[in-house]
Formats: structure tokens, C-alpha cells, sequence
């Protein structure tokens, strides 16, 4: 074995590289060099077996990803892996080749998101359906994922229960028959066509499975059931199937990934040797034992215990704001003291649930004069939603601008009338003299505008989010005239300078952007039950676990300083309503934060979110005493409970 392949790799990567034969997962826990692992591998595999490069499978789940692995083999061995790449990339290729075997065309095209929209927008049009009854969006997204799940149109008909799936069932079989007409596939076709062609086609399978001896799949706990199943095949009949993965880092259940498919692994192949690596080598001790202490309370799936040889470093600050407001404002003030350690912008990030949360953050980045950058998201009022509403409230203080007339024509025209037919009956004098987010509220009440992301998606629920949020931000405003006013100012900044191109910048995102990325301060905000936890997941075991992990992920993107930050209370529906500090905070041993803002001297002991009259708890992991919580339990819970969707035992533990 050549000692310049694996000598700067610890034990546990080393024994994890020169695994013999067989199928082998390796646990890697976050910032333990699994890259590291991966390419030294295939470089192990090339260099001392003799596999021949085009032998090999590497799966990844980005094209960044993919490309790194590229670069690091034919640095590492001169030689370049024709089969390497996403697993979409991969089947797209399979299908070029072998695809016309199931009727494909070799010259097919390949829809991306946008095609889809726009084929069903067109679906929509020509069969006369309502998207205001069914939402497009959220009837596309359900047949993603009963592809994902391997579900045929025929057979989505037959379990479909309820208006919404018996439409989409509808739905689906147009989607697919005009998906042949053009001859064309979507991205979830690719796998599904691809599984489908080698599980129906004996031939093709075993030429498949000769010419890939070694198969590796980087990010295993993200695959979802197509993916699983094509990794199988893929890897028989000498299931030399290398995966990496970490079931913490699994936060992706709403898009069909799966980290039960790690487990599943070990079901399907008896005799797979399972490696762990949990040296870390991102982030200082006290981050690792916070993201630990997070962790640990999760019981369905494997825990790695993170170590560093890294000194503790700072304690976590703790930070309780009044509100929202302070909140990003003390944020900016960390930004501004790390950026004085010659820390640079671009190596600070601020993450948060939701992306509603950016729009404060952006504020006073930019009145900080703080040049930032927004991942993964767009701007707050630069998202559609948002320059909707702007743009009915523009129109009906002024029905001679024609830009806002024209956005709000293409949003209904019978939205528009009626719109019209009530502002023609108001006073324009009374109009410009209310509070703007009353006015707001009455235009969103007579276009019925909200209305439009009814059905409950991941992506309706933040639309109505920045809905709220734009409303919450009027209220700081007397007269429409001045919030419109200070939405232009901010835009305006927003166009200045570009945001000094962006170069060197904070970066915004939510937790499910930051997975993969490592900045030297990190900066965790709205940590408060109902936003970390999500307030959906607050009564159901499996989704408060993908909650916990997504803390999880957050922590350990932190190399140096970690800050978490909260509100007292935050300003909701036009009133302050009290915030409960997240209990991811207080599953943290004590000893490793500090504690600023308000009620910071009784924080430590959290007597300030618990009732004097409750009686008091032990806490067994630090020995410090608490108070029972005292929640605010409202009329939708109560009705929950009564009528059986919240079940009593969680409410209780809640």
C-alpha cells in the first residue's frame, strides 16, 4: 500500500479507505473529511487494485460535489472517471444510450422546472381547471412525489382519496401522455425511466452491472426510494457498494429523502461492514459538545459523538432580544465586531427556519452599510408575492400607474374588478390617511389574494409567511404613502452598488441552504418554539426529529464563534405576541454559553420562562434547577386535542 495515499488520514479514515471487498457504510459526521475518504478511496481503488477507471460509479447529489471528486482522483492519479456525477446526470446518460429499449427517443428533451410549470399552466388551460381550487404548484409537487415513490399514474388513481388527490390523479395521467407526445421526461422521469429500463430489461441490467464493479454514493441518507433501489441494482451481483452518509445530516424528508434507507442497507446486505468517523476537523470543542448535546436526544437512528483536537474555544453566546428588531440589530453588531478580527464578511453567515426571517436582517444589514448576499432565496422585496401586494396598494392609491396596473391585471383579471369596483367607492383622502397594513389587509381581503396558496406546501406556507411578514412591517408605518416610501428606499439601496457585487459579503440563508457550507462565525436566529422547532412539527415524534437535526446541521456549520439569538416576543397579525425560547437552547449544557439581553442574570436558570407557582424540575444532565414552562395554549389546540389530530400525550410533553 503506498503510504502517500492514506498518510495524512487518521486511523479511522485510513480503515475506512482500504476496506477489502463487499458493501461498507461509512458514517461520517459533519466537518470529519468524508470527501477526504471518498475520493482517497476511489484513488486506493485505481492506484494499488487496478480497477480501471470507467469501472467505477461515483454518485453525488450536486454537480458542485461532483466536480470536486473529479478534480481531487485526477489529481491524486492522473486518470478521469467517465462515470461520475449526480444520480440524475448518470440516468440521463443511461437513457441516451439504452433508452430507446422502453420506446424512448435517443434525441429526447429534458424538462426542467420551468417546462413543467409551463406544461401544466397549459394543461390547465386547455381542460378549463381552477387553480384557484387546485393550486398548480402543489398538484405538480404531488406527482413528483409518487414518481419518487415509484407510484404509476393508474396506481395514484386507484388510492387517491379526497378532491385534491382524485384531481391529481387526473392530473397525472394528462402530464404523462403530454410528456410522451413531446417526447420528453422530467427530472424525477430520469430515475424513474432509468429503474424502470433495467429492472424490465435483463440485458441492459447485466451490462450495467459487469461494467461497474465498485459503486460509491456520497450523501447516502439523502436518497430517496428510486435512488435507493437503482443503487441496488447498480451495485449486483458483487455488491461492492461503498455509501457515505449521516443520518444527522438528514433534512430533506419534505423533497422524499430517506434516511431509513441507511438502515435499510443493513437489512438488504447482511454482511456490510460499517465504519464511523466522528473526528472533527471544522469546528472547536464546545460547538461540537452543543451540536452533540442537540443530537443525542434523537432515538431513531445512530449518534455520532463529535471530537476535535481543537482547543474548546469561546463559549456559545446566548443572546434575548426584546423583539425583532433588536434581534437583527444586535446581529449586526457581532457582524461588526468579528469584521474588526479581520474575520471577512463572506466568512459570517446568518441562518434562520424560514426564509420570512431574511426580510429584518436585510434591513439592517443594509442601514448598517453591511454588504450581504441572500442564498438560496430571493431577496424579500424582490419575491413575487410581496411586489403583488406592493403592487395592488400602488394601483389603488393611483390607477394611472400603469406598471402596477398591468402586474395586477396578470394576477386575475376578476381579482382586478373587483378590486376597481370597491376602491371606486372609496374616499381617496380616507384611502391615503389609514394605516397602511389596515389597508393592506382590506386589499388582500377583497382580491382574496391569499387564497392563491391555500393548499398546505412547504412552498404555499412560506408565501403566506412573507405575506405576514410585509404586513407586520407596514404596521410600523402611518400612511401607505411612507411604507411605500421606505420599500423604495430600501430597493433603491438594493440596486446602488449591487451589493458590492457580492464578493465579500454576509451570507443569509435558511438552515436547509447552509447544509455542505462552513463559515468561521455563525450566527443561529429565531431560536423559539414555532420557528426552531417549526411550529408544524411540534406534535408529531418523526418531524420534530428532522427539526432537531436541522439545528443539528446548523451548529456544526460554525468553525470558530457561534451566536444564538432569540425574542422575547415577536410582532404577529398586527399584535406582540410572546415568543418561548427554543428547547434546542435548553437541551445545551449551560457551562458551554453565555448569556446577554434581557433577563440575562436569571437566564442561566431559566426562571424567567417558567411559572413560580409550578413545581420545580431537575435537570439531570447539568443539575441546575427549572421551572415548569408555562404555554399558551390557544383555541386551535384545544379543538385539535377535541377532535383527535393533536394527540394529548404530546400537547402534555409540549
Amino acid at each position: 500500500m503506498s503510504s502517500t495515499l492514506i498518510d495524512h488520514l487518521n486511523p479511522e479514515q485510513q480503515q475506512a479507505v482500504l476496506h477489502k471487498e463487499g458493501p461498507a457504510m461509512v458514517l461520517a459526521g459533519a466537518g470529519s473529511g468524508k470527501t477526504t475518504v471518498l475520493t482517497t478511496r476511489v484513488a486506493w481503488l485505481i492506484e494499488e487494485k487496478g480497477i480501471q477507471p470507467h469501472q467505477i460509479l461515483v454518485v453525488t447529489f450536486t454537480n458542485k460535489a461532483a466536480g470536486e471528486i473529479k478534480d481531487r482522483i485526477q489529481q491524486a492519479t492522473g486518470s478521469r472517471l467517465p462515470y461520475s456525477g449526480t444520480f440524475h446526470s448518470l440516468c440521463a446518460k443511461i437513457l441516451r444510450i439504452d433508452g430507446h429499449y422502453i420506446g424512448l427517443d435517443p434525441n429526447f428533451v429534458i424538462y426542467d422546472a420551468n417546462d413543467q410549470h409551463q406544461l401544466v399552466k397549459n394543461i390547465y388551460k386547455s381542460h378549463g381547471f381552477d387553480k384557484a381550487e387546485f393550486n398548480p404548484k402543489a398538484a405538480l409537487a404531488a406527482i413528483s412525489n409518487a414518481k419518487n415513490e415509484i407510484v404509476s399514474p393508474k396506481e395514484y388513481h386507484e388510492f387517491a382519496t379526497g378532491a385534491f388527490q382524485t384531481f391529481v390523479a387526473k392530473l397525472y395521467t394528462i402530464y404523462e401522455a403530454e410528456l410522451i407526445k413531446a417526447q420528453a421526461v422530467d427530472f424525477d422521469d430520469l430515475l424513474l425511466k432509468t429503474l424502470k429500463l433495467l429492472q424490465n430489461n435483463a440485458t441492459i441490467r447485466e451490462k450495467y452491472q459487469r461494467l461497474f464493479l465498485h459503486v460509491l454514493i456520497d450523501e447516502y441518507q439523502d436518497t430517496n426510494t428510486v435512488q435507493y433501489q437503482l443503487s441496488k441494482i447498480l451495485a449486483a451481483p458483487q455488491n461492492n457498494i461503498y455509501v457515505v452518509g449521516d443520518f444527522s445530516q438528514s433534512i430533506y424528508a419534505w423533497r422524499g429523502a430517506n434516511y431509513k434507507n441507511m438502515m435499510q442497507l443493513k437489512k438488504d446486505f447482511g454482511g456490510i461492514t460499517e465504519y464511523r468517523l466522528e473526528q472533527n476537523y471544522r469546528s472547536k470543542q464546545n460547538i461540537l459538545d452543543a451540536a452533540t448535546d442537540v443530537i443525542s436526544l434523537n432515538t431513531s437512528h445512530p449518534i455520532l459523538k463529535l471530537w476535535t483536537e481543537k482547543e474548546a474555544g469561546e463559549l456559545i453566546t446566548c443572546f434575548e432580544a426584546d423583539g425583532g428588531r433588536e434581534e437583527a440589530k444586535t446581529v449586526v453588531s457581532y457582524i461588526r465586531d468579528n469584521r474588526k478580527k479581520q474575520i471577512e464578511y463572506t466568512d459570517m453567515a446568518i441562518l434562520y427556519r424560514t426564509n420570512a426571517q431574511s426580510r429584518e436582517f436585510e434591513e439592517a444589514l443594509i442601514n448598517a452599510g453591511i454588504p450581504y448576499r441572500l442564498i438560496g432565496g430571493t431577496k424579500f422585496y424582490e419575491r413575487t408575492e410581496v411586489k403583488d401586494i406592493i403592487a395592488y396598494l400602488r394601483y389603488v392609491l393611483n390607477q394611472n400607474d400603469s406598471v402596477s396596473k398591468t402586474r395586477a391585471e396578470k394576477l386575475g383579471k376578476r381579482r382586478l374588478a373587483t378590486l376597481t369596483k370597491w376602491n371606486e367607492k372609496q374616499n381617496p383622502e380616507e384611502l391615503t390617511a389609514q394605516p397602511a397594513a389596515e389597508l393592506l389587509k382590506t386589499i388582500l381581503e377583497v382580491t382574496d389574494y391569499q387564497s392563491k396558496y391555500a393548499k398546505e406546501t412547504e412552498e404555499n406556507m412560506q408565501r403566506l409567511g412573507n405575506i405576514q411578514e410585509l404586513l407586520n412591517v407596514a404596521t410600523q408605518f402611518e400612511t401607505p404613502h411612507q411604507f411605500l416610501e421606505n420599500v423604495a428606499l430600501i430597493q433603491n439601496d438594493y440596486l446602488m452598488d449591487a451589493i458590492a457585487k457580492e464578493e465579500n459579503s454576509v451570507n443569509l440563508m435558511s438552515l436547509h441552504a447552509a447544509k455542505g457550507l462552513e463559515f468561521s462565525v455563525v450566527c443561529m436566529a429565531g431560536m423559539e418554539d414555532g420557528l426552531l422547532p417549526h411550529s408544524r412539527s411540534l406534535f408529531d415524534a418523526e418531524q420534530m426529529e428532522e427539526e432537531r437535526r436541522l439545528c443539528y446541521v446548523g451548529i456544526t456549520r460554525a468553525k470558530q464563534k457561534l451566536y444564538l439569538t432569540h425574542a422575547r416576543s415577536r410582532f404577529q397579525y398586527g399584535n406582540t405576541t410572546s415568543a418561548i425560547r427554543s428547547r434546542f437552547i435548553s437541551d445545551i449544557t449551560p457551562t458551554l454559553m453565555e448569556f446577554f439581553g434581557g433577563g440575562s442574570t436569571s437566564y442561566k436558570s431559566k426562571t424567567n420562562y417558567y411559572s413560580s407557582n409550578s413545581p420545580q424540575q431537575q435537570n439531570s444532565k447539568s443539575g441546575y434547577t427549572e421551572k415548569r414552562r408555562v404555554v399558551p395554549v390557544d383555541d386551535d389546540m384545544v379543538e385539535g386535542v377535541l377532535s383527535g389530530e393533536i394527540d394529548i400525550d404530546a400537547l402534555i410533553d409540549f
